[in-house]
């Protein structure tokens, strides 16, 4: 058997769970799978999989396990009496947490002598499989490059470094980035909807955007590595009067202004702390924590 068919255990048969396994399988990779409540593998031992009666059961039928599970209590509570079957073995943890918590679970799995990476799903389950999507990890390399043809079969592996908490953060800012660009496109979405315009038709134009907006990211990022703002594009004193026409356009159709009176807000405090003249980019030291002599 090659690295591409190796034998992979599951545990936590959710909807992400479920299409973990079942995109293993769909690769050819003999799969094992267990669940608190049996009856969720039945699906998947219809199209070849071991359903194992324990966790032991499932742990020690592969070397490597990837496991999916509500929180990491869950985690904790299901390995705990399979701690013994992992020595020597790998667990990949999928399931969603805090970097404080991916730093708890390495203590945990080097006191069983058991190889650990930890996960970020960056989709949702129908996604899973799709070369496009990202699966983020951090924490052991070797255990990375070892895993990498099996992580393969899930979606794109992104190896973020050897600080295990890394997914877990990076998972929280894009979240973080998804919903704010959601929420300003539904904003969007119904500023133009209040004059007839649907979603439809403003949405090809809104991605266009988009990818320019993608443009203005790659020019800040250096920016706010080296913490200097040069204001040749926008300022913030002329992004902080555009927002002012956006907040009166949507007051005057009934739409709510949370969102850009969030933003403005935070202009303005960059613009009080000596940016008004800087890009926009310099919000971030309003964001960040401030410095302490």
């Amino acid at each position: 058997m090659n690295a591409e068919q190796q034998a992979v255990t599951v545990l936590g048969l959710g909807s992400m769970g479920s299409a973990l396994a079942a995109a293993l399988l769909d690769r050819g990779h003999p799969t094992t799978v267990w669940n608190r409540t049996p009856d969720k593998a039945r699906p998947l031992v219809e199209r070849g999989a071991r359903q194992a009666a324990t966790p032991q059961e499932a742990v020690a039928a592969s070397p490597l396990t990837i496991a999916c599970v509500l929180d990491y209590e869950a985690l904790y509570t299901v390995l705990d009496p399979a701690a013994g079957d992992l020595d020597g073995r790998t667990l990949v943890n999928l399931t969603s947490g805090s970097p404080e918590q991916a730093h708890e679970a390495v203590k945990w799995v080097r006191s069983y002598g058991v190889d650990y990476l930890d996960g970020a799903i960056m989709t949702t389950p129908p996604g899973v499989g799709d070369p496009a999507m990202m699966f983020l990890y951090s924490g052991s390399r070797q255990v990375f490059e070892t895993h990498r043809p099996t992580l393969a079969a899930l979606g794109d592996p992104l190896y973020l470094g050897t600080d295990p908490g890394l997914a877990s953060l990076y998972d929280a800012a894009l979240l973080g980035l998804m919903w704010s660009t959601m929420t300003g496109w539904l904003h969007g979405t119904a500023l133009v909807g209040a004059e007839g315009t649907p979603a439809t038709a403003f949405t090809p134009v809104a991605i266009r955007w988009l990818t320019a907006v993608a443009g203005f990211l790659t020019t800040y990022a250096p920016q706010v590595d080296a913490g200097r703002y040069p204001g040749d594009d926008a300022t913030v004193d002329v992004q902080i009067a555009a927002i002012d026409h956006l907040i009166h356009a949507a007051a005057a159709r009934g739409i709510d202004n949370a969102l850009p009176e969030l933003l403005k807000a935070a202009m303005e405090k960059a613009g009080a702390a000596g940016h008004g003249q800087d890009s926009y980019a310099s919000l971030i030291e309003v964001l960040r924590p401030a410095t302490r002599d």
